[in-house]
């Protein structure tokens, strides 16, 4: 009986290894998450399990050591030995987060509010807190407003400033 299992991978090879597990004939499942990368040249998409990918395989007929040959990884994730099970539910769950947070439109977007504090960290007002103001549609920018002039906080005059999703941060809570 087929079985998930998290398969290990190379850094940064998840894609390719990705790939090798379909051409080999097993059912993978390997979450992606967009990014705004400030760079046009970056990746569009990255791993929500960095280095991982989920593969579904029937063990006692294919045996563990395919995997562990398999060109860009580095074999199941194993405790004594032994392949670790990953259930069905927990493939599902993650499933629907991520299909969540495509539907936001990406991490940036997942859960940020009108008027919630950002960090700038791209760009001529890197370092500068900002707040949320709207997600622009039909893209990946977004409009955030900036207080300027204002000698103590609240004073200034709130700009709005268009920028690409990937040059915000939400600010961490305490």
């Amino acid at each position: 009986m087929s079985k998930w299992y998290a398969l290990r991978c190379k850094p940064r090879k998840e894609d390719a290894a990705w790939r090798q597990v379909m051409n080999e004939g097993f059912e993978a499942y390997y979450p992606r998450l967009p990014v705004n990368p400030v760079n046009p040249r970056s990746r569009k998409v990255k791993p929500y399990f960095p280095g991982y990918l989920f593969v579904r395989a029937n063990l006692e007929e294919v045996g563990q050591s395919v995997f562990q040959w398999m060109p860009h990884t580095l074999g199941l994730v194993s405790f004594g030995g032994e392949p670790a099970l990953v259930p069905d539910h927990l493939i599902d769950a993650v499933r629907q987060r991520v299909d969540q947070i495509n539907a936001a439109g990406g991490e940036v977007f997942d859960g940020l509010k009108q008027g919630e504090a950002v960090y700038i960290q791209d760009g001529p007002f890197s370092g500068y807190q900002a707040l949320f103001d709207v997600r622009l549609p039909g893209s990946t920018r977004v409009r955030v407003l900036l207080e300027l002039l204002g000698n103590r906080p609240g004073s200034g005059r709130l700009v709005p400033l268009e920028l690409d999703a990937g040059q915000i941060e939400r600010k961490k809570k305490k």
